[in-house]
């Protein structure tokens, strides 16, 4: 229902948020240094509407969105024509094995479960030595949505422990670089969180 959900509210949500941090400058903050430090292609996994992409983009990243939802890319390609994307499955991506320079999974797992979370695929696709970064809800509860953006969805927003979220990366071969948590913004439900993560590179040893 996922994507049927957002194939619904895709063009009011690009509407109401068109921007990539919204007055948020913490957030904003982890994505400048992760774009210093990024290498060439970064995948926008999950890209929605494209405003992260968009993001990169002006931060001279050579970035390009994956997405589920049809609706979600129709508004990102009208948005950002200057920019590719394409649909697809972030827990099965149509992309080779190490071909990201580095990417960014934005908010794009707020409807899996821990366990659920796709850790190996992110993994199969980056590149050693490069880096991910991972904003998600902190927290321990689980928020089941009817309506969303004046529509009707059918959609569960899962908040995840940090420490637990840095176990999962560990174990499919990243290492935590730095996090940051702060708590909820007026509009917000809980206290967020982001993960700056490196997948280790063999050639380099374990502390790459």
């Amino acid at each position: 229902m996922t994507q049927a959900s957002y194939d619904i509210v895709a063009a009011t949500y690009a509407r109401l948020i068109p921007d990539a941090h919204d007055g948020r400058p913490l957030d904003a903050a982890i994505m400048r240094a992760f774009a210093e430090l990024a290498e060439n292609p970064v995948g926008d996994l999950g890209c929605g509407t494209g405003r992260i992409t968009q993001h990169l983009h002006e931060l001279g990243k050579e970035a390009f969105g994956v997405d589920l939802s049809g609706g979600m890319l129709d508004q990102a390609r009208r948005l950002y024509p200057h920019l590719d994307f394409s649909q697809g499955d972030i827990t099965k991506l149509d992309l080779a094995e190490d071909s990201l320079g580095s990417a960014v999974v934005w908010y794009s797992t707020v409807h899996m479960p821990a366990e659920a979370v796709p850790w190996q695929e992110f993994h199969r696709v980056v590149k050693p030595g490069g880096y991910l970064l991972h904003a998600f809800k902190l927290g321990d509860q689980v928020r089941h949505l009817d309506n969303a953006y004046g529509h009707d969805v059918d959609l569960d927003i899962y908040w995840r422990d940090i420490d637990e979220t840095v176990s999962n990366a560990t174990a499919a071969g990243f290492n935590e670089v730095a996090r940051l948590q702060r708590q909820r913004d007026v509009d917000e439900k809980g206290p967020q969180a982001f993960l700056l993560l490196r997948k280790r590179n063999p050639a380099a040893g374990s502390t790459s």
